[in-house]
């Protein structure tokens, strides 16, 4: 099974697969690109290898990445995405983890892409040892590997099959309700977010809105002209659309979702105000899909996950989240470990009150202070609605008597007076118990976030200004 031929088998033909300002692009112009690329791309050395291929891509959000990440599976190798902002170290280290045959990125030179898309450059590499088992792993069929924390703080690979794919893409759409035809505007980098997103627009025959400029005002204009359906981006995109003065409703939205990290009740309250709908919070996981979306509680509890989707069953234990359902990852590639059945723990504490999820933190990020957790992300929530504070990141910082503590670095706003530690402490005590007040605190010039924009929280501290 090819998930490729599995989209292919919808006939979706003259409906567009893809438009912008400067283009539309119809199912069978887009198929027939591909057909070109897969062609160019099997003649190559690096996807002529005994066994499947295991390939990287490198490019800038666009179509030129669809067509090319669609001809890579349609090969039958395993697509790898390569995220641009990787260091060159950190992009060495998924090269040689995942042990690639083969790069395909945009270049000067190398192979003309059909519908003017510019240029792919195919690489050959020489594979380091696997850390993990070859065999095992081809058995499964896998059609993607991102890298992503999980977890537990590290970074592993999660392996993806065809099958998995095709079982959460259908799963997640119980939820969205997106048919062909619908329009749904493109905000997120293509190599975080394809095996879900992109894949599942392709499969239902919805069209995907290209906008190159992140400015809101761009991306509101094209919502506005393309007539969009679904918006699908993080509270940072929001936050902006819900600045500008000259947006109002956008008569054909259906539904605006936020993922990536946590929605602000603030955001999304002003978002529903300015276009006169709400903001649905989703809780996406690279390991399992798209399992919960908040479509009954937008409204009344903004910053709640949200319900389960049809397909998935949920529980907790000690708080903390688990999941059942269908497109679960595949195993994880370093160390290899296969999925574990019947349920994922997903590391999410969680509160479930008549089906609807709220987050309260994160099992390894709680401090635990004289046996007494807190999470983090409640004490951000109060810091952050400071007059003077821009963003902020708790830490756990070690005590001899108490275990440890909270410390908070803490991002000015611009012109705007530094607080105090005394004066945070008076700040947060209207709302937090004392044990949960930042003990020391420490200015920083930003916060370290991970690429899909989560607060780093085990990786090195920022340093300070």
């Amino acid at each position: 099974m090819n998930i490729v031929q599995e989209i292919r088998r919808q006939n979706h033909g003259a409906k567009l697969a893809a438009k912008s300002q400067d283009f539309e692009i119809t199912f069978d112009e887009l198929f027939a690109a591909v057909d070109q690329i897969t062609s160019a791309l099997r003649s190559h050395p690096a996807f002529q290898i005994n066994g499947i291929p295991r390939i990287g891509i490198r490019f800038p959000n666009g179509l030129a990445y669809i067509a090319v990440a669609l001809a890579v599976l349609e090969t039958g190798a395993c697509f790898v995405p390569i995220p641009d902002e990787l260091t060159d170290h950190e992009r060495d280290q998924l090269i040689s983890d995942t042990s690639l045959h083969g790069i395909v990125k945009a270049g000067d030179h190398g192979l003309p892409l059909p519908l003017n898309l510019g240029t792919a450059e195919i690489l050959e590499l020489h594979p380091t040892p696997t850390a993990f088992p070859v065999t095992t792993f081809e058995d499964l069929n896998p059609a993607f590997i991102r890298f992503s924390s999980g977890t537990t703080g590290s970074s592993k690979g999660v392996v993806l099959s065809h099958e998995s794919l095709l079982e959460r893409i259908l799963a997640a759409n119980r939820g969205l309700k997106l048919q062909a035809g619908d329009r749904v505007l493109w905000t997120l980098p293509m190599a975080h977010h394809f095996a879900v997103t992109i894949v599942l627009y392709l499969y239902h025959g919805v069209t995907t809105v290209l906008e190159e400029s992140h400015h809101p005002e761009a991306i509101y204009e094209a919502a506005k002209e393309s007539g969009t359906h679904l918006l699908y981006g993080s509270p940072f995109h929001f936050a902006q659309l819900a600045e500008c003065q000259n947006a109002g409703p956008l008569p054909d939205l259906r539904l605006a979702i936020s993922t990536a990290f946590a929605l602000s009740p603030d955001i999304a309250k002003s978002f529903e105000k300015r276009f006169q709908l709400p903001l649905t919070q989703a809780l996406g996981i690279i390991e399992v899909g798209l399992p919960i979306l908040n479509l009954d509680q937008a409204s009344e509890q903004p910053g709640a996950l949200g319900q389960a989707l049809p397909d998935y069953d949920v529980k907790t234990e000690d708080g903390e989240l688990f999941l059942k359902g269908p497109g679960m990852f595949d195993a994880y590639l370093i160390p290899w470990q296969p999925r574990p059945e019947p349920w994922f723990a997903t590391g999410d504490l969680v509160e479930i009150k008549d089906k609807t999820i709220t987050m309260k933190g994160r099992r390894k990020s709680v401090i635990n202070v004289a046996g007494m957790k807190v999470f983090p992300e409640e004490v951000e929530k109060i810091l952050n609605n400071h007059p003077a504070i821009a963003e902020s990141r708790v830490l756990a910082e070690r005590h001899p008597a108490l275990g440890s503590f909270p410390l908070a670095e803490i991002v000015v706003l611009e012109n705007h007076t530094p607080p105090t530690l005394r004066g945070i402490r008076e700040f947060c005590g209207k709302n937090l118990a004392g044990y949960k007040l930042p003990m020391q605190m420490r200015l920083v010039q930003k916060i370290s976030r991970t690429a899909s924009g989560k607060i780093k929280r085990h990786q090195e501290r920022t340093p300070p200004s």
